[in-house]
């Protein structure tokens, strides 16, 4: 995805960063540090929020809910023309002791992403065995808007 999200989707071959901003009432918490060996679900507070950005004429939305139980859920939709053109279930959670996004693009079979590097507002997951995308980052920029990117490594 190209651009900058709210909170947005990340499985769209024609978008390769989107920036997003906190489209309703629900505030993200600041961002909590962790590396990503000693990362934990609570560590991503800041992603739980409504996003939405714009991009390449599509409106792409993303909600994540606050971490509870050591699971974070999520949910992508994009929108372009007035229809629906792709949605996705996700989840971050702890696995073997690291932190690991599963995607589920239209509500098939999972893609697990590995956390390789956190900190303060920012969370990269990769999966090098995937097609596309292989990488993903969510970053938090000190105004509040979400930066996401899908780009293959």
């Amino acid at each position: 995805m190209h651009g900058h999200f709210s909170r947005t989707s990340f499985v769209l071959a024609f978008l390769a960063a989107v920036v997003l901003s906190c489209a309703g009432p629900a505030q993200a918490a600041d961002p909590a540090p962790g590396s990503s060996a000693t990362a934990r679900v609570a560590d991503l507070a800041w992603l739980a929020g409504r996003w939405e950005g714009e991009s390449g004429g599509a409106r792409i939305e993303e909600q994540w809910l606050a971490p509870s139980g050591g699971l974070m859920l999520g949910t992508g939709r994009t929108v372009a023309g007035g229809k629906a053109v792709f949605f996705e279930f996700m989840r971050i959670e702890e696995k073997d002791g690291r932190l690991v996004l599963t995607a589920h693009p239209a509500a098939g079979a999972g893609v697990p992403f590995q956390l390789i590097r956190s900190g303060p507002g920012e969370a990269v997951f990769e999966n090098p065995a995937h097609d596309f995308p292989q990488r993903i980052t969510y970053r938090r920029d000190p105004d509040g808007r979400l930066f996401a990117r899908v780009e293959n490594i």
